[in-house]
């Protein structure tokens, strides 16, 4: 018998979730009080879901390791959340983002689970607009849309370049009224760093107060992991630097199985590399390739500055090779596109490890719109540029003053220059249809899971999934679980599962300052990251993968040898919480390689060089890899495969074309 039940619902899929919501068990509201829930992380999903949670009547403990929830990473989202809403009246629907969300997946992802997400979508741009968020707005009032890479109509609402930002006020506002109501306990500066089971249940965790280093005990009838992604294991990414895999790293230690890990978003369009004094990359929002195009020099090594080369010679490569996508092919698609171009030697700017990405069309056509408005029938070369820089500030202002403070470039002016970089990460624990790990009371929300997403995620899908499993999804599906935990009386920290997972803790730390090495833990995050980008990074093959894990073991031993950890362990001390997080990295990047390494085939963002079409496209192998690898530790430093087959019946699954 298969380890893994997902226990989706029977029925048609556009059938799943309504059926299921009408006869999952409940809670009655005099239990509800009686019932505690940990929530770890205070991004998009944490605070929604805590939200969420208390306003139902549960007492919620939410924790996060920075000063505020207002610091979560969520808050760095740029260009949207996907909403079927069909404002447009393009011929969205229900069915196209669903379809659209699997499809840009490369067919890997789970179909209920991702119907749910498409059904629930348009009830959160609705909760978002009642909390106040400022979504923008056509001249007349309506709720404006653009479009994002994978689809062809436009379902993106945004709010200028700052979306994340503003869904995540939305979010914390409501977090904090349940605060302001006592029905939330907020435990800011705090780190968990184990899972306490008792009997194989999640029971509590450990936590860690950063600011005076002591470690404390916290009981919880079941434990909510929102705590994000784990792209930082490349060293370089658009994370922020204090993102990490901590939490569901030691839930996976305890039992949770994990999903997918190989599958990384490489996102094109960011800030290219500038050196090695670099601690994290800089993000430009997909949304500037609604309006952006995107080319390279024809003639290679070409040393011209972009505005010196005329239109006939510059080659809009995605626009000649995706003609019915153009620019907003998926990122994947785009990504693998800019390094086959910059690896052929069509590269532009110093490193020649770049492509430009150009708003002159965009200027041009926007002044014409607005001398139109305005009643001027023949707008000088000036007054088109002036009206059309207007709109393009009003839409993407925020982002061209970012990559100008960091470029010293005018991007009104001169195209910018961009380069993929790792951002999202699609595999994580895996979760039923409940959002449950296979510990039972443990549950993964947003990217902490793998569930939505396939082999590669859609533009604006993220803040979609962290909202919806927040707000719609976990405070039916906890019910499921918790009306079976009614008797289960508060369990006192001083049990002795919480004794030993505190020691376990402790143990580490000393461990840490006990090693007295030579070498910084940056030293080795970098290390690690090059490993990882240079044989587990947009390309990966056989050979590179087997090397990876032969160097990334013989680092890791290196870094429980020579790692030195200064400071002492009751006090603030960023280092003793970095090495923590690299030495779960150094163990993940492991299972990532041996992830690569067992899937053999190209789909989504895993592309292995030895299955690739003839065109340079990703090659799926349907027969023997439909399926999700959820992979098992059997502790020492080993793992068990386990399989979730995936089945279509409302999808047919095909070749993946953007043609």
């Amino acid at each position: 018998m298969s380890k893994l039940e997902s226990k989706i619902p029977e029925g048609n899929v556009e059938q799943k979730w309504s059926k299921y919501k009408s006869s999952v068990a409940l809670v009655n509201p005099a239990n509800k009080r009686s019932l505690e829930i940990i929530v770890v992380g205070s991004g998009l999903a944490g605070s929604s879901a805590a939200a969420s949670l208390a306003e139902m009547g549960y007492k919620v403990k939410v924790f996060c390791f920075q000063d505020s929830p207002r610091r979560a990473h969520s808050i760095a989202a740029q260009g949207g959340i996907n909403a079927a809403k069909n404002y447009q009246n393009d011929g969205d629907s229900t069915y196209r983002l669903f379809y659209d969300t699997i499809k840009g997946g490369d067919y890997r992802a789970r179909e209920a689970n991702v119907h749910r997400l498409a059904e629930v979508s348009a009830n959160i741009i609705d909760q978002c607009v009642a909390q106040g968020v400022p979504l923008a707005r056509e001249y007349g009032g309506m709720l404006s849309n653009r479009s994002f890479g994978g689809t062809q109509v436009q379902r993106t609402f945004y709010a200028a370049g700052q979306t994340g930002q503003q869904l995540l006020l939305g979010a914390y506002s409501a977090l904090e009224r349940q605060v302001g109501l006592g029905a939330v306990e907020m435990y800011s500066r705090h780190e968990m760093l184990e899972v306490v089971t008792i009997d194989g249940v999640a029971r509590g965790i450990i936590a860690r107060d950063l600011i005076s280093g002591k470690l404390e005990r916290h009981f919880g009838h079941a434990v909510l992991l929102c705590t994000g992604g784990y792209g930082n294991v490349f060293y370089l990414s658009t994370n922020a630097m204090g993102s990490n895999v901590t939490a569901a790293w030691k839930a996976h230690k305890k039992g949770a199985f994990f999903g997918n890990p190989c599958y990384t978003q490489i996102h094109p369009t960011c800030i290219p590399v500038s050196g090695d004094h670099q601690s994290k990359l800089t993000l430009m929002s997909e949304s500037l390739r609604n309006d952006g195009r995107i080319w390279v020099p024809k003639k290679a090594g070409d040393t011209r500055k972009a505005n010196e080369i005329p239109e006939e010679e510059r080659d809009y490569y995605l626009e000649r090779r995706y003609p019915a996508f153009g620019n907003l092919v998926p990122r994947d698609v785009a990504s693998r596109a800019a390094k086959e171009r910059c690896d052929a030697g069509f590269g532009v700017g110093a490193s020649k490890m770049a492509v430009y990405l150009d708003y002159k069309a965009a200027i041009d056509r926007y002044g014409k719109t607005q001398a139109k408005k305005l009643g001027i029938d023949n707008p000088t070369a000036e007054q088109l540029r002036v009206f059309g820089k207007q709109v393009v500030e009003e839409k993407y202002g925020n982002l061209f003053e970012m990559y100008e403070q960091i470029t010293g470039e005018n991007p009104y002016e001169v195209p910018m220059r961009i380069y993929p970089a790792v951002h999202y990460t699609m595999g994580g624990l895996w979760v039923d249809y409940n959002l449950m790990t296979t510990v039972p009371g443990m549950y993964a929300l947003g990217e902490a899971n793998f569930s939505d997403h396939g082999a590669n995620r859609l533009g604006a899908s993220a803040l979609m999934q962290g909202l919806a499993d927040g707000y719609f999804v976990i405070p039916y599906t906890i019910g499921a679980y918790l009306a079976n935990e009614i008797r289960t009386k508060a369990i006192p920290t001083d049990h002795e599962a919480f004794v030993k997972a505190e020691k376990e803790v402790q143990d580490q730390i000393n461990k840490f300052f006990a090693i007295k090495g030579t070498k910084s833990v940056d030293h080795f995050h970098k290390r690690l990251g090059k490993i990882m980008w240079d044989k587990c990074g947009m390309a990966r093959n056989e050979k590179g993968l087997i090397e990876a894990i032969a160097e990334i073991r013989a680092l890791r031993d290196e870094f429980w040898k020579d790692v030195r950890v200064t400071g002492t362990a009751d006090e603030f001390n960023p280092e003793l919480e970095k090495a923590g997080r690299v030495a779960d990295f150094l163990e993940l990047g492991e299972l990532m390689c041996m992830d690569a390494l067992n899937r053999k085939e190209s789909c989504g963002g895993h592309f292995r060089e030895e299955y690739q079409t003839e065109e340079g496209e990703a090659n799926r192998d349907d027969a023997n890899f439909a399926y999700v690898a959820a992979w098992q530790s059997t502790g020492n430093g080993s793992w068990e495969l386990h399989k979730e087959e995936l089945k279509f019946e409302a999808i047919k699954i095909a070749a993946r074309s953007y043609k």
